[in-house]
Formats: structure tokens, C-alpha cells, sequence
């Protein structure tokens, strides 16, 4: 294939971004709008979707939106067919919805691990199983699993969720594995530290002016030294739906501005 900078394009396509209502996945689908894509999005309560909506239409984006549970296997078949009769079939999912309990593993629930992992891999099994098979009759798709450094280490209280996303990267590469014969590339984006009103809290100065003790130790752990934007992650998550990534799959690309290369510095 003879490659143009519309190999990038993803015009014409429709993408199903999990739990985008904000956050990553809401900057994953506005840069999948400004590629061309159609957005579909889900989120788990009406008041949330009304929520997406009205960001998406702030920013200029037609976006669709469906109440749906993606740990409901029922539930997210319905959803599919729904949105391949109201939108079209889907040829992008990001499997971007997800949770983190933070808890001394000694302290956590066998329950609230369960849950964990229903929603951080086992929601993704469901999800890509109900839209491969609309992808496999129209010649290829492209499945992205928004992965985790966590993915690759381990760090206290965050036991179920590290399993989760390392299971997460094995279904990546399982799913390119079983489907890649139909031109399905599933691949993983796994992002670092990334600045959300989530995480303000850690990055918010103590009163005597110094950083907060997790800020100072991303800062320390992290080449690029600072936080990841949401902005980071377009570019990738683009080229990873676009057909400028037709011949990788089964990858997981960190966007971790080099924590996983880095073994830290020398202590002075």
C-alpha cells in the first residue's frame, strides 16, 4: 500500500468509545470527529449521556449515546444492534470504560476485586465479542483496549486492578491472535500519568509552595518530567484506528512520556 497522509483519515467510520464522557476517552473521540469518524459513545445512567452530549455539541461534534452497563453482556448486545440500525456498523471500538479500587490486597474484598475485574477485562471481552462479528462481515475493524502501565508492573493498593489490565494486554494480543485473518488489528494503548480533574488533587501545591509527595515522585519517575495531557493520546489512538496501522496488531503502545525505560535517577 503506497502510503498518503489519508491513511490517517478516518472518514466515514463509526466509533464506539466506551464510557466517553469525559476524561481520555471523551479526547480519544473528539480526535476521532476531527479525523472524520462518527462517535458513538455509552455511559452507565440518561443524566450521564445527557452529560456527553452536551460536551460533545460544545465542541461541535454530533455525537450518539446509549445508557448501557458494558459489564451487562445482554445489555451490550442490544446496544449494538441498536446502534447498527441507528448508526451503522461499527468499525472502530475503544474499550476505554474502566475502574480502580485502591485497597491493600489483604484489606479488598474477594467482591469488590470481582468487580475490578468484570469491568476493567472482562467488560472488554464482552464489548469486542458483541462487535466482531458485524466487523468480520464488512471486511475488517479496528479494536483498541485502553490499557495500563499497570499492564506491565505492579504498585501497592492496586492489586485487582494491575491483574485486570495485564489480563487486558493478554486479550489484546489473544483477539489479534484469533481475528486478525478478517483484517481486525486489536491493539492496546496504555497510558502514563495523565492530567485529569481526577488526579488534580496529587498535583496541587502543599502549603508551603512544594509539590505534593505523589507529584514530586511521577516528576522523578518520569523522563519527560511532567504529566501526560489527555491531548497526548490522540495522535496515537488515531493512528492505531486509522488504516496507517493496518500491519500492527496485537501491539500495546504506552504513552507514558518513558516511565517504563527508566529506572529512575541516582539518588545525589
Amino acid at each position: 500500500m503506497t502510503f498518503e497522509m489519508t491513511s490517517f483519515s478516518l472518514e466515514g467510520k463509526i466509533a464506539l468509545v466506551t464510557g466517553a464522557v469525559y476524561g481520555i476517552g471523551f479526547a480519544i473521540a473528539e480526535s476521532y470527529a476531527k479525523a472524520g469518524a462518527t462517535i458513538v459513545f455509552n455511559d452507565l445512567t440518561q443524566e450521564g449521556v445527557e452529560r456527553g452530549l452536551a460536551s460533545y455539541a460544545e465542541k461541535g461534534i454530533k455525537a450518539y449515546g446509549y445508557v448501557c452497563n458494558v459489564a451487562d453482556e445482554d445489555g451490550i448486545q442490544a446496544m449494538v444492534k441498536q446502534i447498527e440500525e441507528e448508526v451503522g456498523v461499527i468499525d472502530i471500538l475503544v474499550n476505554n470504560a474502566g475502574v480502580i479500587k485502591r485497597t491493600p490486597m489483604i484489606e479488598m474484598p474477594a467482591s469488590d476485586f470481582r468487580q475490578v475485574i468484570d469491568i476493567d477485562l472482562v467488560a472488554p471481552f464482552i464489548v469486542a465479542k458483541a462487535v466482531i462479528p458485524s466487523m468480520i462481515k464488512k471486511g475488517g475493524g479496528k479494536i483498541i483496549n485502553i490499557c495500563s502501565m499497570m499492564s506491565e508492573l505492579g504498585r501497592e493498593t492496586v492489586s485487582a486492578y494491575a491483574a485486570a489490565k495485564g489480563g487486558l494486554k493478554m486479550l489484546t494480543k489473544n483477539i489479534a491472535s484469533e481475528y486478525g485473518q478478517y483484517n481486525i488489528q486489536c491493539n492496546g494503548i496504555g497510558p502514563g500519568y495523565i492530567a485529569t480533574p481526577q488526579t488534580a488533587p496529587l498535583r496541587e501545591l502543599q502549603e508551603d509552595g512544594s509539590r505534593h509527595p505523589f507529584d514530586q515522585f511521577i516528576i522523578a519517575k518520569t523522563p519527560a518530567e511532567r504529566w501526560g495531557e489527555a491531548e497526548d493520546l490522540q495522535g496515537p489512538a488515531v493512528f492505531l484506528a486509522s488504516s496507517a496501522s493496518d500491519f500492527v496488531n496485537g501491539h500495546v503502545l504506552y504513552v507514558d512520556g518513558g516511565i517504563l525505560a527508566y529506572i529512575g535517577k541516582q539518588p545525589e
